[in-house]
């Protein structure tokens, strides 16, 4: 039963992919506050942190809206997508206009975002795609392996598994990368459940109901 009493929270982090997260939200019948301010992101029950775009430009706009210390000290479930799963990293080879630079990202999931090598396959990664997710974790209950998801991206973190975070869902394209990766209290999915149909809305149901 959907607990709408919680608050949920999407950090304001001046990406375009807010309003369609916070529509995917309401329509499961949730309130949703779009914020930064540190105390409605501190007293949040689950928080999302949606990302489009570079790293390189999105870690800038975290930095200007003093939200990485910030993201850091959340203690509560939260859930990373797209690009915000890939701002929890370690770092990211996506560097933007400048150079050869490995961006520096938050440092809470230890895995870094690296180019995907696809051979003969076109990027950005784009459409639909399967995933095979870890049995039993509740991120996935009810969504049967080879469920289709959306994709847009052309990095990506490789599968891992370290005492401190592991990819919790693999795909394939080219050769296998992390769908979905948990570490502690924090979560991140590649693919945007709030443009893949019943299994996003599954999806984000359960990251609600955990």
């Amino acid at each position: 039963m959907t607990d709408s009493t919680q608050k949920v929270v999407i950090i304001d982090t001046g990406c375009a992919n807010v309003s369609s997260v916070r529509f995917a939200i309401e329509r499961l019948g949730y309130q949703v506050t779009v914020s930064r301010d540190p105390e409605i992101v501190l007293a949040a029950d689950k928080l999302f942190l949606p990302g489009v775009g570079t790293a390189s430009e999105a870690m800038k706009n975290l930095a200007e809206r003093d939200l990485i210390t910030l993201v850091s000290q959340v203690d509560k479930p939260l859930l990373g997508i797209c690009l915000g799963m890939q701002l929890l990293g370690d770092y990211s080879e996506e560097q933007g206009q400048n150079g050869t630079e490995r961006v520096p990202c938050l440092k809470l999931c230890p895995a870094p975002v690296q180019k995907m090598r696809t051979g003969e396959l076109p990027l950005p990664h784009m459409g639909w795609n399967t995933i095979t997710p870890e049995q039993g974790h509740p991120l996935f209950n009810g969504i049967p392996a080879g469920s289709y998801f959306y994709f847009v991206h052309s990095y990506a973190m490789p599968a891992f598994n370290t005492g401190q975070g592991r990819t919790i869902a693999s795909c394939e394209y080219g050769q296998p990368f992390t769908a979905a990766v948990q570490s502690g209290n924090y979560y991140g999915v590649q693919f945007h459940p709030e443009r893949s149909g019943k299994a996003g809305a599954q999806l984000i149901q359960n990251f609600l109901d955990m």
